[in-house]
């Protein structure tokens, strides 16, 4: 028998008013799978995530997360997963070491020093234990954020913009590092990101959105044959502009 998919969404809305922010779509991810959630801003990705979150009431449909219904349950699944976003902020007055302790202790990590470094090591991130949050570059914090998201060795990985603020080097070694952990232990991963080689390199699905509305679906590969694109930066922007596949652009 099939193990049934590590995220579940049917028919999922979210309305704000006559604002439809996410449009009745429906996708899922296997257990183990890197899936990009792509579209241009406002295209509804962050709205989905935040709803996967169980921090948004979805207007209607379902989100089932390791078999658990989120909006019901969601205490019994956010144990297992983890967010990191370079633009939600930790408190800014706490050190690294200080905030990194604080969400260790909440997901209830176990023995907190040696995670802590082991985390300080594979990021990158040891030096600057000892300062204020709020004291770090933007490259600093994207790295503490991505540390934070994998505090608790998460079954369900979201992650938006992972490398972004990143230089080319330090952004590489993200990517390394979330796929080492992914082999490592099995782990589901969701992103959101605008950088399409990012994409062809981490992910095995893509679900494009516009408007609300799931547009494409399908491998990076997959969607480039579609698309007769050279890369999936090129599929994005037909996409984005609205240019269905096999169109001819002049």
């Amino acid at each position: 028998m099939a193990e049934p998919p590590a995220i579940e969404v049917e028919d999922l809305s979210k309305h704000y008013g006559p604002v439809r922010a996410v449009d009745g779509i429906s996708f899922s991810v296997v257990r183990g799978a890197t899936c990009a959630l792509l579209g241009g801003n406002g295209a509804g990705k962050t709205t989905t995530i935040a709803m996967l979150l169980g921090l948004l009431l979805p207007t209607g449909g379902q989100i089932r997360i390791l078999s658990e219904d989120v909006p019901r349950h969601r205490q019994r699944v956010l144990p297992r997963m983890n967010f990191s976003s370079p633009y939600v902020d930790l408190p800014q007055r706490l050190t690294v070491a200080e905030n990194l302790t604080v969400y260790a202790r909440l997901y209830g990590v176990r023995h907190v020093r040696e995670r802590l470094a082991t985390l300080g090591r594979e990021l990158d991130i040891d030096a600057f234990f000892q300062r204020p949050y709020g004291s770090l570059s933007a490259g600093q914090k994207t790295r503490v954020a991505l540390a934070k998201a994998l505090l608790n060795q998460p079954e369900i990985l979201l992650l938006d913009e992972p490398t972004a603020s990143l230089d080319p080097d330090s952004a590489d070694r993200i990517r390394a590092i979330l796929t080492d952990y992914q082999h490592q232990s099995g782990a589901t991963l969701l992103l959101a990101s605008h950088n399409m080689s990012e994409v062809e390199r981490l992910c095995d699905q893509v679900v494009m959105l516009r408007a609300g509305r799931i547009v494409a679906t399908g491998t990076p590969r997959e969607l480039i044959h579609r698309y007769g694109r050279k890369d999936m930066e090129e599929v994005f922007l037909d996409i984005a502009r609205g240019i269905q596949s096999g169109e001819v652009v002049e």
